[in-house]
């Protein structure tokens, strides 16, 4: 049984086929909408016509961005001899709220899994690898997730840095701040225990 009138029924079923958005968030987030004033919610509506029009990836780090590159690859003060390479746009949002890499970045939009067939020709490896053929890199830190598809692609990107000469990193992991270590899987203690620092 619809318990809504078609418009409802289909803003609802628009906004729970977003990621992360239940059917309940979404109900939500319909009656929030269509409570909103009018003006409110055409504003709403062009910030999103606009922005699937107007966005594109960025020439460089592959970002998304509005205009031919993003505001950290035309920094000049940004390093951009050292490149951090990441998953998606908010794997380098999550870089950028530290304040503390100063270098630029390169998004992959994805990691190889051949489970769900994504292959390395199906994210911006290529691309990555037209980089450091055109500019002077110095080092490429890798920064992908610590999941099985994140080290395969950590893997391979490295297989193809090397021979350029490029110093190719892995960024560290281990126990979590506030982690409990009789919680904390094997491999991921053997990885802190590994990346130890003098203190």
């Amino acid at each position: 049984m619809e318990l809504y009138s078609g418009h409802i029924n289909r803003l609802v079923e628009e906004l729970a086929g977003l990621p992360g958005i239940g059917e309940k968030t979404a109900g939500r987030l319909a009656f929030h909408i269509i409570g909103m004033p009018q003006s409110r919610v055409e504003r709403l509506a062009k910030a999103l016509t606009d922005a699937r029009e107007h966005v594109c990836y960025c020439q460089s780090c592959q970002t998304f961005t509005d205009d031919v590159l993003c505001p950290i690859c035309a920094n000049g003060n940004r390093d951009h001899g050292t490149i951090m390479v990441v998953e998606t746009a908010r794997d380098l949002a999550a870089y950028e709220r530290t304040g503390r890499y100063e270098g630029v970045y390169h998004v992959l939009h994805g990691a190889i899994s051949p489970m769900l067939g994504i292959g390395p020709g199906d994210i911006r490896l290529k691309e990555l690898m037209e980089r450091l053929e055109k500019e002077e890199i110095r080092e490429v830190i890798l920064a992908t997730g610590s999941s099985l598809e994140g080290e395969t692609t950590a893997m391979y990107v490295s297989k193809l840095v090397k021979p350029t000469g490029i110093r190719c990193t892995r960024i560290a992991s281990g126990v979590p701040v506030g982690g409990d270590l009789e919680y904390i899987d094997e491999v991921t203690l053997l990885r802190a225990l590994d990346g130890r620092t003098e203190i």
